[in-house]
């Protein structure tokens, strides 16, 4: 059953043309990711589809009964709504009668026949299922307490909220742009879940390329305003993309080949009296007009940096709280000249500060910070507020470089990168203000770029910026001849980036795993893989580095000779209390299951229980693991090994 066809669109912004007579049509089911390069026109496609914009030309027809729901990019809010309240503002007649529902039980004047009425309508529409779906997205997405004033939460918790309200309101095609920015890797996974089971439509712009690969099962492209369909997901896209571009270099070159041929013909000076000499130059100028194919100028940055002395950075004993809820717990780490590090962990558990501290934006509350002589830092942010977008792209660009010096050793002018970038010349004189989104950050990331840095701090470079972009960043990672951080929810990215992993894993403690983030996934579950960067090891053992392996810590140690297998201080007491901890919190959890069966009528009530119920499974399963660590190491140390 086709639910929307958008017929003959095309849709443009002064002189710059984004959508060129397209054609889509979207039948019930299907899931479908709409990929390109940022600013090519994939947002306002969605918001045309969507009803929220007009098109120049076409039209879009859809059932009077087909629902659509749309989350963009930049969602509006009441500041003055709580989280519930914000959740429930759609205008389907089940989000009324529970927004109807929720003032009547909250209004003291309320007449008992109302709230009976609307208790009846609640059982008739099954409401109660939606309400609960509803605080049940939200506890997944992060966000536990209902109450909660919109205008209290930050940017990224505001967009989780803006998600749940789209998931929950029912509809026949979801529109998602961007909808895994702001989510940590474990929301990630959870919406990958739910938009699998979930039976309705889906059309969504995402860069998360194993998301993608996941969850959709049609890729449509949009490049230079027009559309290429791919049924089946991102790899099945890859494939069939490769043969399209070598199918369009073939056919380039024998129109290559023809206009030399004709070229030649005509330079032996053909005398246009014949109509077959007429025929044959007007052949040639027909040829020489048709558009190029298959020439796409490909994003690529010429590998440069700063010299890098032996002393990069060094952390000692650092820690962070902010009102009185510790982010750094004593972190200590020495940074190898050409380490890959990512950084992952819950949303708001202090990542994006530990980057600014390294940075020297922000100062630390005990510890110390060493950076050597030669080290350039390159930081690239999520905010792109301090842009100046009086000024033209060319110019944001010229005021970091005029020039970059690349690894060959010649240079680049700051107008061959931002063409390089994508930026063509038209484009590199526009103002940053009518610059999308995207664009913004692809210009950010160049501008650091081309300060030729030699250790980069990355938080959340995947943030906006299209595939394409993407790739080649990762690409010029590998070749970088420095050091890289970067803090990131993107998984493809990191498993291509990293070679370590920071794992943010509450109370300020950072724990290290080595690998990428697939290898970490896979380790995670033991926490014995990890090296916890903390005091305690480094009084034991002074972290040195292998220059020829990058390994920090112990492998270091075993190169300067073998020592006895012994517990840390730490570890000692961590060892003499654990049985008494894990039974605490299994007289905990024991209590908490009573407190659920005696509330099985109380809605509020067990929904908080069963939080908390959540949480102590997560710490008792911890402990349980800690606990199996600590008693083979005892086994082992009392076995002299």
């Amino acid at each position: 059953m086709i639910l929307l066809s958008a017929e003959n669109i095309s849709k443009s912004y002064s002189e710059k043309m984004l959508l060129s007579k397209l054609n889509l049509g979207i039948n019930e089911g299907d899931k479908i990711g709409l990929i390109g390069i940022n600013g090519t026109g994939k947002t306002t496609l969605l918001k045309i589809i969507a009803g929220v914009e007009k098109a120049d030309e076409g039209r879009i027809i859809k059932g009077n009964s087909v629902r659509i729901e749309y989350l963009p990019q930049n969602p509006d809010f009441d500041p003055e709504a709580t989280v519930l309240e914000q959740v429930f503002k759609g205008n389907s007649p089940i989000m009324k009668l529970i927004r109807e529902h929720e003032e009547a039980m909250h209004n003291q004047d309320a007449s008992s026949e109302k709230i009976l009425q609307l208790t009846r309508d609640m059982d008739a529409m099954d409401a109660w299922n939606v309400e609960s779906e509803a605080r049940a997205i939200l506890t997944k997405l992060g966000s536990s307490d209902f109450n909660t004033k919109i205008g209290d939460l930050s940017g990224g918790q505001k967009k989780r909220i803006a998600l749940a309200a789209a998931l929950v309101n029912p509809s026949d095609l979801l529109i998602l742009d961007e909808p895994t920015n702001h989510l940590d890797n474990d929301s990630i996974d959870w919406l990958e879940q739910y938009l699998n089971k979930r039976k309705g439509a889906l059309l969504m712009i995402t860069h998360d390329r194993y998301f993608l690969d996941r969850v959709v099962k049609q890729v449509i492209e949009l490049d230079s305003g027009s559309l290429y369909s791919y049924k089946g997901n991102y790899s099945y896209f890859l494939e069939k993309k490769l043969e399209r571009e070598e199918l369009e270099g073939a056919s380039e070159k024998k129109r290559q080949s023809l206009l030399r041929q004709e070229l030649a013909w005509i330079k032996r000076g053909a005398k246009a009296r014949s109509t077959k000499q007429k025929a044959r130059i007007d052949r040639f100028n027909k040829l020489n007009e048709l558009p190029q194919q298959g020439i796409e100028e490909k994003l690529q940055i010429s590998v440069a940096s700063s010299r890098l002395g032996k002393k990069t950075i060094e952390l000692e004993h650092i820690s962070k709280s902010f009102d009185a809820v510790k982010v750094i717990d004593d972190f200590t780490f020495i940074l190898p000249r050409n380490d890959r590090v990512g950084i992952v962990g819950p949303n708001g558990c202090g990542k994006s500060t530990l980057l600014n501290i390294i940075s020297g934006r922000v100062e630390p509350d005990s510890g110390k910070l060493d950076v050597g002589e030669t080290v350039r830092i390159g930081l690239y942010t999520q905010e792109i507020q301090h842009m100046d977008g009086s000024l033209r792209a060319i110019e944001y660009i010229k005021e970091g470089a005029e020039y970059l010096s690349t690894a060959e050793g010649y240079k680049i002018s700051a107008s061959q990168m931002l063409e390089k970038f994508l930026f063509p010349p038209a484009l590199q004189w526009s103002l940053i203000e009518k610059l999308s989104g995207g664009e913004k950050r692809r210009l950010h990331l160049l501008r650091i770029l081309m300060e030729a840095p030699n250790i980069l701090l990355l938080d959340e470079p995947t943030n906006d910026l299209d595939i394409e972009t993407l790739v080649i960043l990762e690409d010029y990672l590998e070749d970088f001849k420095g050091a890289v951080i970067a803090v990131s929810h993107d998984r493809y990215f990191l498993d291509r980036m990293a070679e370590k992993i920071f794992s943010f894993e509450g109370n300020g403690e950072i724990v290290q795993y080595p690998g990428n983030y697939s290898d970490f996934k896979g380790k995670s579950s033991s926490s014995c893989q990890g090296t916890v960067m903390s005091n305690n090891i480094v009084d034991k053992v002074k972290i040195a580095v292998d220059k020829n392996s990058n390994i920090v810590g112990k492998n270091a140690q075993d190169k300067r000779g073998e020592k006895p297998l012994k517990f840390t201080f730490h570890e000692q007491k961590e060892y003499t209390q654990i049985d008494d901890i894990i039974a605490e919190l299994e007289g905990k959890l024991k209590r908490i299951m009573t407190k659920i069966a005696e509330a099985s009528a109380n809605y509020v009530l067990l929904q908080q229980l069963l939080i908390e119920k959540e949480a102590m499974e997560a710490q008792l399963k911890e402990k349980m693991e800690r606990w199996v660590y600590l008693n083979e190491k005892a086994e082992n140390i009392a076995k002299g090994k």
